[in-house]
């Protein structure tokens, strides 16, 4: 059973957020935890919150499994274009360069991998006996 978490309007451009993203894409959600504390980028704190909302949100579904023992992990993550805000910054001669302010949209999809392992096995049984 998945879980999804969602942050919108999030004030970073999506570039510097895909590159973050990109590296707990797949992974564990325990590895990817650790993996985003020891990051420099500002925008990781972030993916570490909607990763711990993920979690929380798949806790939430599944009240009867522990977490321990559902061997969560990222299975899809995706960094969306936001709003933008156009800015005007003075520049020589009375002329005015655009500054774009862009802002982003994550979105994270935490499963189980021992529903995943499972599922594929009862799909050859059921077409087996067909």
């Amino acid at each position: 059973m998945e879980a999804v978490a969602k942050l919108k309007d999030v004030p970073t451009s999506p570039r510097k957020m895909r590159l973050i993203a990109d590296l707990i894409r797949g992974q564990r959600v325990s590895r990817a935890l650790g993996i985003l504390k020891f990051q420099p980028q500002a925008g990781a704190a972030t993916l570490q919150k909607v990763l711990l909302s993920a979690v929380a949100n798949w806790q939430q579904k599944n009240a009867d499994e522990r977490i321990e023992d559902a061997d969560l992990y990222v299975k899809t993550i995706f960094v969306d274009g936001g709003p933008m805000l156009k800015r005007l910054r003075p520049a020589p001669q009375g002329r005015g360069h655009r500054i774009r302010k862009r802002s982003n949209h994550i979105t994270i999809v935490i499963d189980s991998a021992v529903q995943a392992a499972i599922e594929p096995a009862e799909a050859t049984t059921s077409e087996n006996e067909q």
